[in-house]
């Protein structure tokens, strides 16, 4: 008879989930046990690595609860066992108070999110109900491709290791640290992850980290009370409010102040977030996905980054590809967005010339595939509505084309014009993509007015 039968007077739900909980504490597995119970579970109990292998043996669980100190090994050998087993089972560990290289190390091995000593009932709730959630291997929610899916169009060995790895982290609540240069697709990629998470029916709340003022970075992120400062005439919520229960998107985490990176390390830590002006402080169940198109590790040593929130927050990293990386990919990817944008109303869809297609595929991108999108969208306008030719694509020179022109060994500088405009053009959509295209914050960026700005992106042909 299972224990959860026992505790129920022998009425068994035999369609309940199971969940499997190794501690060799027996007051700690008692009190996991009764709360699981009372959640409508049957529990399994293990108190060694050992009894542990032998429960996963012998039958299948919906849940495994391990502690990472066991009288014959560690919890992290359990979860390097069911990750090399390809169970579909999520385990979450439980780690002593303030033992973040544990934690660490566990999500690193596969496990789906940790629990600190003592153990908090409330977030062990929160994680049962999310772990039990999560979509079954096969479920048609990680087939096909969704909407979201398709903007990762493509079957080269880059772009396919991508979508692999998102069905694999968002299996996960470890946090992600999502690297590539701009317009690469990195807020796509967590969205992905999101979409295909536990999280997905809760919010995605994407924040610019490089386009805040650092003055209202505080109440921007934690929220604030009424009368906490002049203008404070209502309660507000912050990021970590709004998006509670669903995945916070920290795009640009590098460009955060030191001050502030503090304050967000602390939130991570202790998954608390309080308000300015408040004196006490509010739990908050957040994932957190960050991105950045600088080099992190380069920016802790600088000092520029703090250590600390770094390896809080790269837990796992996902790179994704660059364009030219994937070239074998973009006649797919330019068909999809030319279908994007005949969608639009008067938007008859125009089909490619065989040499702008060439030209597309053997152009380098420093803007990546938000680049192409601006390209094929400004040539939808100037071309004659039937098809787009190379000169309405009008592409800045490749530094792989100056390589091949008589200036051999020039290192792309030659013509100085075409190499200045280059420059400057990779600068502006650096630029923009740092402030959501917001022209105003662009420009203020670059150091130029706003006048300055639209004549640049006129005469470079950036639309």
């Amino acid at each position: 008879m299972k224990r959860s039968e026992r505790g129920n007077g022998g009425r068994g739900n035999t369609s309940s989930r199971c969940v499997l909980v190794v501690d060799d504490e027996v007051d700690i597995l008692e009190l996991i046990e009764l709360t699981l119970i009372r959640m409508g579970l049957d529990v399994e109990r293990a108190m060694s690595v050992e009894e542990a292998v032998a429960h996963l043996d012998a039958r299948g669980f919906d849940l495994c609860l391990t502690d990472m100190r066991l009288p014959d090994g560690t919890g992290l050998e359990i979860v390097e066992r069911i990750a090399r087993s390809s169970f579909d089972l999520p385990v979450a560990v439980i780690t002593a108070h303030g033992n973040t290289e544990n934690a660490v190390a566990a999500l690193k091995a596969g496990a789906f999110d940790y629990l600190a000593k003592p153990v908090g009932l409330d977030q062990l709730r929160t994680l049962v109900k999310s772990a039990l959630s999560l979509p079954k291997g096969g479920d048609s929610k990680g087939g096909e491709l969704d909407a979201g899916e398709r903007g990762l169009l493509g079957e080269s060995p880059a772009i396919a290791h991508v979508r692999q790895l998102i069905e694999k982290l968002a299996r996960s609540e470890a946090p992600v640290h999502i690297t590539g240069e701009s317009g690469s697709g990195k807020e796509l990629a967590a969205r992905l992850i999101h979409q295909k998470s536990a999280r997905r029916d809760r919010p995605f709340v994407p924040v610019n980290c490089g386009a805040i003022p650092e003055n209202l970075m505080e109440s921007e992120f934690f929220g604030y009370r009424k009368g906490a400062f002049t203008g404070a005439d209502a309660d507000r919520d912050g990021f970590f409010q709004a998006a509670n229960g669903g995945t916070l998107f920290l795009d640009e985490v590098a460009d955060l102040p030191l001050a502030m990176q503090v304050k967000l390390l602390r939130a991570i830590q202790e998954r608390k977030a309080r308000k300015v002006g408040s004196t006490q402080e509010d739990a908050v169940d957040v994932r957190i996905i960050s991105a950045t198109h600088q080099n992190l590790s380069d920016c802790v040593e600088a000092g520029k980054f703090r250590h600390d929130l770094y390896y809080r927050l790269n837990v796992i990293e996902l790179r994704m590809p660059a364009l030219r990386d994937m070239r074998e990919d973009i006649p797919a990817i330019a068909m999809s967005v030319l279908e994007k944008l005949s969608a639009l109303p008067n938007r008859p869809k125009p089909s490619l010339e065989g040499e702008a297609m060439r030209a597309l595929a053997t152009y380098d991108f420093p803007g990546n595939v938000r680049e192409l999108e601006n390209i094929l969208e400004r040539a939808m306008a100037l071309c004659d509505g039937a098809r787009v030719t190379v000169p309405d694509l009008q592409l800045t020179p490749s530094e792989a084309a100056q390589s091949e022109a008589p200036a051999e060994g020039n290192g792309g500088k030659w013509p100085l014009q075409e190499y200045l405009d280059r420059v400057e053009r990779e600068a502006i959509l650096e630029a923009l993509e740092k402030t959501r295209y917001n022209r105003t914050a662009a420009a203020k960026l670059l150091g130029i007015t706003f006048r300055a700005m639209r004549y640049r992106m006129e005469r470079l042909g950036i639309s």
